[in-house]
């Protein structure tokens, strides 16, 4: 085969891995607004636990919180990540096409890792780049493993992480709401139950007064003072759901996911054989936890606990039939998800930045329940995707995709198109 037709061939397949990839990461960054838009109009006690809101509790509330619960969290987050470790794939082929090594890599991660720290200091603790940052860093020794292996690893990694989640937080419900909550060798159990949400309330209360009472500045230093180490505390899921995730999207990526190498028909098929089988066991749990009444415990093991084992077939087929559908969505609202997914990095940060001004500064924090808060959270998609491909028609990059491209190689690229 001569090199004219290898790149002939090659050609096609690049495009519409770009294709996939762009729409998929579009819908999966609007995606994480609607599962975030808790946490930004509520404390974030409430992001989990629907009893941390600070509005009175409509009848409805509990079936909203169910529908979130099946159709969006933590599959949107879960699709993101995948796509991170394909996107890791796709960066490194290309830098060792032109004779780079990791090392640029691992800058463009610790860079990265620069800027989550920024996100979850100034503005949001919801922040997931810092672990994105931090595992895409262990990720780097897996991109030249089979993909078979990295699959592998991937899903036995993320398996054993969802059994030691699921025993911790069924402990935890057995211990003051089910089995075992009458028995005495267990206190110490229930009393740590107890104190952590009596911590999560007093740190609620105290935010939730900074924020109506005090100023961004107050909000930060507060940051700075109890929640300095918590997003270290939050690389335990990492190890246990983010690396595990991005050796699955680098696998993924390997196999032909996104670049139509695999039987269109088999990807599709599996594809609602993923969505509806995860669907189906992530609404007998959720079910089950407004059966046993929301509790704070309860909720946390529905929510930490089983719903991984269901959740990550959800996230597979959702890669899969976006992938399918990415090369096709040229149509008006199409091109809008694409472009917003080759801005996703502005977008994502951009949106923090949008709420904390919308919820903290137009005084709306604590005041919206759960339906008023979806529309603020498809306001903002609109938004996204109203302002990504004008963007994009006059600059190369996404602001910050630029900023961080010219970090990364210690240079200025154009930005104007």
């Amino acid at each position: 085969m001569t090199d004219t037709t290898a790149t002939s061939e090659a050609a096609p397949l690049a495009g519409a891995r770009l294709a996939s990839l762009d729409f998929t990461r579009g819908v999966a960054v609007a995606g994480i607004l609607l599962a975030n838009i808790v946490g930004f109009g509520q404390p974030l006690l409430a992001y989990m636990w629907p009893g941390g809101f600070l509005t009175a509790p409509e009848p409805s509330d509990k079936w909203l919180w169910l529908a979130q619960f099946v159709l969006v969290d933590g599959k949107l987050r879960g699709l993101f990540t995948l796509l991170f470790g394909a996107g890791m794939v796709l960066f490194m082929d290309r830098a060792w096409a032109r004779g780079q090594t990791r090392a640029l890599q691992t800058r463009r991660l610790l860079i990265l890792l620069l800027f989550g720290l920024a996100h979850y200091f100034l503005l949001w603790r919801g922040d997931i780049l810092t672990g994105y940052a931090i595992c895409g860093l262990a990720a780097l020794w897996a991109l030249r493993w089979p993909a078979h292996a990295q699959m592998s690893v991937g899903v036995i990694g993320y398996a054993l992480g969802a059994i030691a989640q699921s025993f911790a937080h069924w402990m935890l419900w057995a211990a003051t709401n089910g089995p075992l909550a009458g028995r005495a060798d267990y206190a110490g159990v229930r009393a740590a139950a107890a104190s952590m949400l009596s911590s999560e309330r007093a740190d609620a209360a105290a935010e939730t007064a900074l924020i109506i009472h005090g100023n961004w500045a107050d909000l930060v230093a507060h940051s700075f003072a109890h929640h300095r180490w918590d997003w270290l505390i939050g690389l335990e899921s990492g190890w246990t759901e983010t690396l595990p995730l991005m050796l699955i999207g680098m696998a993924l990526y390997r196999f032909g996911l996104f670049d139509g190498r695999i039987d269109p028909r088999e990807q599709r098929r599996w594809g609602w054989i993923g969505l509806m089988a995860g669907a189906a066991a992530t609404l007998a749990l959720g079910l089950w936890a407004v059966a046993e009444g929301l509790t704070y415990t309860g909720t946390l093991f529905a929510f930490l606990g089983p719903q991984a084992f269901a959740r990550l077939p959800m996230v597979i087929a959702l890669a899969a039939l976006l992938a399918l559908w990415g090369p096709r969505a040229t149509g008006w609202l199409g091109s809008r998800f694409a472009a917003a997914g080759r801005m996703a990095f502005s977008n994502y940060l951009g949106t923090s930045l949008a709420m904390v001004l919308v919820f903290h500064q137009a005084a709306l924090f604590g005041t919206l329940d759960r339906p008023r808060l979806y529309l603020v959270a498809l306001l903002g998609c609109a938004v996204m995707l109203a302002w990504s491909k004008p963007w994009l028609a006059r600059f190369r990059y996404g602001p910050l995709e630029w900023l961080w491209r010219c970090l990364t190689y210690g240079k200025r690229f154009p930005f104007r198109r």
